[in-house]
């Protein structure tokens, strides 16, 4: 019998890291990730990708009217900063003294915390 396995391949960013977009209307800006969807593999990134949603009166908003908020974006259109640099990075992982994964920079080989 044969099992089929629908495991997610690891992300090569994660909330809170510092990306730069690739492609689209905000390409070249820099920003921090709020969250992150493995499996649609999205991320908000903080005050990029900018839509408005128009919000319906209701009870807690008597007043209603139109909310900006950030949209998701495909996280192959993100690269991760390197915080010793300020460029943009490929990430590599390695184990470190204690034998954990680590994401490291391969640009300058630093280990990446978070």
């Amino acid at each position: 019998m044969e099992r089929k396995f629908n495991k997610q391949p690891k992300l090569h960013i994660k909330s809170g890291d510092t990306v730069l977009v690739l492609s689209g209307d905000e390409k070249g800006k820099k920003g921090k990730i709020l969250s992150v969807d493995q499996t649609k593999r999205r991320a908000i990134v903080e005050g990029l990708n900018m839509v408005t949603k128009h919000i319906k009166p209701t009870a807690n908003t008597p007043q209603g009217g139109i909310e900006k908020k950030e949209a998701p974006i495909h996280i192959s259109n993100l690269q991760l900063v390197d915080p010793k640099s300020g460029d943009a990075t490929r990430i590599g992982r390695k184990r470190n003294e204690d034998g954990k994964l680590v994401r490291y920079s391969k640009k300058t080989g630093e280990v990446i915390n978070g």
